[in-house]
């Protein structure tokens, strides 16, 4: 499964875990979903060359979704794509485990439409979980790299931010502290 570190394949595996780790270090939205949409790009090719055009085609989706979500929030353009998603997994998949990763790409799809901040790096997070998953099943050494450390990083980010929100609620407005985290 793993036997090819070195491969073209794992190359793009290992640009999308470069991609993918940058992204989920963000903390602004959009710079989120930019480095998200490059890394999906990597794993187009990653995935398609280990063979698994179901986890290519989803990274294709997922590329333009997230690339589109930066401009719209609309419940119906999300499941837009959900459904594109779930006519790829009819048309591509030929196991179970295919689905995995269609699966995870429809719950990223509603996180990045319909969520911000924290919360949507919550639901990410269980999309992260699935995709480690399809990873492994699918032999990719970098793309289970990147959604390992993925998870870590997000979980992180997500702990960060939450501590950022419990400072800014607890300042007094009148505070020198409090003004000074205005400047």
């Amino acid at each position: 499964m793993f036997d090819h570190w070195l491969d073209t394949a794992q190359l793009f595996g290992y640009a999308a875990f470069f991609l993918g780790v940058a992204s989920f270090l963000q903390k602004n939205d959009i710079r989120f979903k930019l480095y998200m949409a490059a890394e999906c790009v990597a794993y187009v090719v990653h995935f398609t060359l280990l063979g698994n055009p179901a986890a290519g085609a989803s990274s294709l989706v997922s590329m333009t979704r997230s690339l589109v979500s930066i401009y719209s929030k609309s419940l119906w353009i999300a499941l837009i794509f959900v459904a594109i998603n779930i006519g790829l997994g009819f048309k591509l998949a030929t196991v179970w485990w295919n689905w995995i990763p269609l699966i995870a790409s429809c719950v990223g799809t509603l996180a990045l439409f319909l969520l911000e901040g924290i919360q949507m790096r919550m639901v990410m997070l269980l999309g992260t979980s699935l995709w480690i998953v399809n990873n492994v099943l699918s032999g990719s050494i970098g793309g289970t790299a990147l959604e390992v450390v993925i998870a870590i990083t997000n979980t992180y980010t997500i702990y960060k931010m939450r501590v950022k929100a419990r400072e800014a609620s607890t300042l007094p407005l009148s505070s020198p502290a409090a003004s000074a985290q205005e400047t």
